[in-house]
């Protein structure tokens, strides 16, 4: 946690970050050796020989970055960009849980009688298309622009959830299933944690970069540019040209790091999709000779 706050700030490389990631390595390698070692371990770790179980972790720390990544992303920009409040927030938001809700029956009657891999692969690439299509947002999106984005993330997650979790836990004995369900759980809120750590750090790190290119293709007298911020065309030939008055200076600085941070927003967004496509390439790892069962979990 300390990490993700201090990273996207200081910098992954700076000398606060390495030692805090240095420590959290060489505690996990005793947490693991430890782990490997004991008789009864607080985790059995054995079950990721299992390469289904294995897939299917990784699986659900995919699902973790980008549903926890998205629930994060939405408030930041409807409250940075847009000025909303909590209640507009959260009635904006509803929209993929009532998409979750509306799909469940359907989710589990589908689980129940098609290969859970293609359901999972399906989820993925569904999922992975929500999250791509809010890469576009400009500075006046809003419900109406965000709504097929939720609606259509909304949908995918149901198959992100269900199938993945029979895959991992699947051909499992009864025994095994407890640990197994603790460990599956466990990297998905990684997931989340690590994505949201991420998010933080192209925001910080993008938006004075898109700051200064835009800054300078409005002095160079980029018409597109002064659209993209909401200034008029006009004053880019009229006024932009050359040194800016202090005046001016003060007008269109607010208006450049608006604009900065939704291209960081979107560059966000499109992180986020990668990690779902990325999920997709791990669905024919979630293979085991056993036929998957329906554990309980």
């Amino acid at each position: 946690m300390t990490l993700g706050r201090q990273a996207p700030q200081r910098g992954w490389l700076s000398p606060a970050c390495i030692g805090l990631l240095s420590a959290s390595a060489a505690g996990i390698g005793i947490f693991v050796r430890r782990t490997l070692s004991t008789a009864h371990p607080v985790v059995q770790l054995s079950t990721l020989k299992r390469r289904s179980f294995a897939a299917g972790c990784g699986l659900s720390f995919c699902l973790g970055v980008g549903l926890f990544g998205s629930v994060y992303l939405i408030p930041v920009f409807l409250a940075f960009v847009r000025g909303h409040d909590a209640l507009d927030i959260g009635l904006t938001m509803l929209v993929t849980g009532a998409a979750q809700l509306a799909m469940s029956p359907i989710a589990v009657a589908l689980e129940r009688r098609l290969d859970p891999r293609w359901l999972t692969a399906m989820g993925f690439a569904l999922f992975a298309l929500g999250l791509g299509l809010s890469m576009f947002q400009t500075r006046n999106t809003d419900f109406h622009e965000m709504f097929w984005p939720q609606i259509i993330r909304g949908v995918a997650i149901m198959f992100c959830l269900l199938p993945p979790t029979r895959l991992a836990l699947g051909s499992l004995t009864e025994a095994q299933v407890p640990d197994a369900s603790g460990l599956f759980n466990l990297m998905r809120n990684l997931g989340g944690a690590i994505g949201i750590a991420l998010i933080d750090s192209i925001l910080y790190g993008r938006t004075s970069i898109h700051a200064d290119a835009l800054h300078a293709r409005l002095l160079s007298g980029d018409a597109a540019a002064a659209t993209a911020i909401g200034l008029d065309p006009g004053l880019v030939t009229s006024r932009l040209s050359g040194p800016l008055t202090p005046g001016m200076e003060a007008l269109i600085r607010p208006m450049i790091e608006k604009a900065a941070f939704v291209w960081s927003v979107n560059d966000a967004w499109a992180a986020l999709a990668a990690v779902a496509l990325l999920a997709v390439l791990l669905v024919p790892f979630a293979w085991d000779d056993r036929s998957h069962g329906k554990p309980e979990v």
